[in-house]
């Protein structure tokens, strides 16, 4: 259900995206367009497929890397003609046949506007020839425009001595619909042997000097011409960081909680007792606790080092226990009464509980006593036992020294 009511809606938000910035993909190689004035990317990297422009009447054929511009007509069949620069038979036009108004000097080279064919020679509008010349002066679209309105069916653009090992994707800012032919960028160094191989060619068309030129294109299976793919991808990137945030904020949690527990063996290694009906059975965790209530109210022998008798546990843990703990008869964790054959578990802190609660809740709740809060994990100081002192009042060594603790009908001595 939340499959479908996603995709749904990135569909509707495609189509208005669409209606109001045009196809996503062009939304995105404007905003990513550089300022320049060709309005080429600087950083090469690109949307666009790659191609390749090949000089097939040579043996064996020579083959340039090209980069398709974004305008233009799309090559599903590579094409073949006469390569043909634009300085070759044009010249700017005179003011009287200027019908434009360029902001740019006109250049047969860079095949800048406003260009008319100088010469006796031209180009057959008929017959399948390209055109080519060099980047700068203009923008790319408008190289195309120029190259078009001559009769070309396609341009290739060559780089400049600035960047010259850059192959860039050829993009229009503005609107480049009437552009109907192909166009490709070549490297500066494969533009100035292509020139040269044009200049030194026994091949002529029209009396002007050319060679066979194949243009292909090559589209990458990862184009991403499909404006759902792209929001899908886009709208999970966020989604996708999100779940590894949570995922790392599960294991720190994990973390914490297994840090907030106590071992299994530690737990296992405290004191128990059973009560009896009348008394406690204490038991060492010399071993794990019997399942067998008759085999527990027996209690675990213990060997006396110096004897080697074996005789019954009496006591638990070190040191002499307060007489509190003797007498505590209810389980703190279920609110009941120990009844007989009860296993008991004996905490640091000389706190009883039912031996089954209060291992789960050490083991997979907290390794605190659920009474007191102590860390049972931790250490305990032993307290010094005041009870022996408090109880015996202190008597002044003089007549002189009195203090609250001297009795008020104790006589003077005279």
């Amino acid at each position: 259900m939340h499959i479908t009511s996603f995709v749904a809606g990135t569909f509707v938000c495609t189509c208005l995206f669409s209606q109001v910035h045009g196809h996503p993909i062009d939304w995105f190689r404007k905003v990513a367009s550089s300022s320049r004035e060709d309005g080429s990317w600087l950083w090469g990297w690109a949307w666009a497929a790659d191609g390749s422009v090949s000089v097939v009447d040579r043996s064996p054929a020579l083959v340039y890397p090209a980069r398709p511009a974004s305008f233009g007509i799309e090559l599903s069949d590579p094409l073949l003609g006469y390569v043909i620069p634009l300085s070759s038979f044009t010249a700017p036009c005179s003011a009287g046949n200027n019908t434009s108004h360029y902001p740019f000097i006109p250049n047969p080279v860079q095949g800048c506007p406003d260009l008319c064919v100088d010469g006796p020679y031209k180009p057959d509008q008929f017959e399948s020839w390209i055109a080519l010349v060099q980047r700068g002066g203009c923008p790319f679209v408008e190289k195309a425009r120029q190259a078009q309105k001559l009769g070309a069916k396609a341009i290739v653009v060559g780089g400049d001595r600035e960047n010259p090992d850059a192959l860039l994707n050829m993009y229009s800012e503005r609107e480049s619909s009437d552009v109907r032919i192909a166009a490709t960028f070549i490297k500066y160094w494969d533009y100035a042997e292509l020139s040269a191989l044009i200049a030194s060619s026994n091949t002529s068309h029209q009396g002007l000097r050319t060679v066979s030129l194949l243009l292909s294109t090559e589209y990458s299976a990862w184009e991403w011409y499909s404006p759902i793919i792209t929001f899908i991808v886009i709208l999970l990137l966020p989604s996708l960081l999100t779940f590894v945030t949570l995922l790392i904020h599960r294991i720190r949690a994990a973390r914490a909680a297994q840090r907030d527990r106590a071992p299994e063996e530690f737990v296992h290694s405290l004191p128990w007792r059973v009560w009896t009906g009348s008394g406690w059975e204490k038991h060492e965790a010399s071993r794990p606790p019997p399942e067998d209530p008759l085999e527990s109210q027996a209690g675990p022998p213990e060997r006396d080092l110096e004897s080697g008798v074996i005789a019954p546990s009496s006591s638990c843990g070190n040191g002499e226990e307060p007489q509190w703990v003797d007498e505590q008869m209810e389980c703190a964790i279920c609110l009941e009464i120990f009844a007989k054959g009860d296993r008991v578990r004996v905490l640091p802190c000389n706190h009883l509980f039912h031996l089954n609660e209060v291992d789960e809740w050490l083991i997979s709740k907290k390794k605190v006593c659920p009474i007191c809060k102590a860390d049972i994990t931790q250490p305990r100081p032993n307290a010094p036992s005041n009870r022996s002192t408090a109880e015996q009042p202190t008597t002044p060594t003089t007549t002189d020294e009195a203090t609250e603790r001297t009795p008020l009908l104790t006589p003077l001595s005279s």
